[in-house]
């Protein structure tokens, strides 16, 4: 039986490639983004079909909750189940704390918080009626491990989605469900631009100076790629990490360990 996966943020960067990647594994592949990334949605879609795998696009805000119930549905009503949430949709700004505002802070929790337990929640429940496991996984960040100058905001919710991903994976084991999350650290993406720039302006130094301070402090030599996140997710939707649940998995070219 060909099992079906769900990617949201799937119009670009991270989650376009992971998406691509599950298409690639054998899986039929759902996309998520907002209206603001439909046309680019729309050609994520044809690319999984291209690959020869059913697909739908649905644009929803993961910050919603009647949106995300409705999103999950969908899929599994449509793509004939749901066995692989990608928990991928995230924002960032770069703001240091003093400058960072309520509504600042609201928004990023809303999206990155709220909307990892929103599609944790959700696909939880259909997984559990289905009786037949799943593999759930959040977005998380090396930021969830160690924070930086401007953007503490955003790492204070990459905390959350370590905690939170390590609590349900103790409550949904029973179901055969495994919860883990991946950690990016730079990758080549407009998030990782936004991060360089931020670094940049407050260490007075230029946007091409901060990315060469990062390549000489990973031991692999380089900048990431969407694709080196897509790999990991690739094994953590596999049958190969059954025994794995409650991880947040670095994925930084040894910059740092956990």
């Amino acid at each position: 039986m060909i099992r079906t996966g769900l990617v949201t943020g799937a119009a670009q960067g991270i989650g376009r490639a992971i998406a691509l990647r599950l298409a690639k594994d054998g899986l039929n592949v759902a996309v998520n983004d907002i209206e603001a990334n439909s046309s680019e949605l729309q050609k994520v879609q044809q690319e999984i079909e291209q690959i020869g795998r059913k697909s739908i696009s649905i644009i929803a805000d993961v910050s919603i909750s009647e949106s995300v119930e409705k999103m999950m549905q969908e899929v599994a009503q449509n793509l004939g189940s749901l066995d692989v949430v990608v928990a991928n949709a995230g924002i960032c700004n770069a703001k240091l704390l003093l400058d960072t505002t309520v509504e600042d802070w609201d928004r990023l929790f809303a999206v990155n918080m709220r909307g990892v337990f929103l599609c944790y929640k959700e696909a939880a429940k259909i997984m559990i009626k289905q009786g037949t496991g799943g593999k759930i996984i959040g977005a998380c960040s090396n930021a969830g491990y160690r924070p930086t100058p401007t953007i503490g905001a955003y790492s204070a919710t990459k905390w959350g989605v370590r905690g939170l991903t390590q609590a349900a994976a103790i409550e949904w084991a029973p179901y055969n469900i495994t919860v883990n999350a991946y950690c990016p650290g730079i990758i080549m993406t407009s998030i990782g631009d936004m991060f360089c720039e931020g670094l940049a302006e407050f260490h007075g130094k230029t946007k091409d100076d901060v990315t060469e301070d990062f390549v000489k402090a990973i031991p692999l030599g380089r900048i990431g790629d969407p694709d080196d996140v897509a790999s990991l997710v690739s094994f953590l939707a596999s049958k190969n990490s059954d025994y794995i649940t409650g991880q947040s998995i670095l994925v930084n070219g040894g910059r740092f360990f956990s």
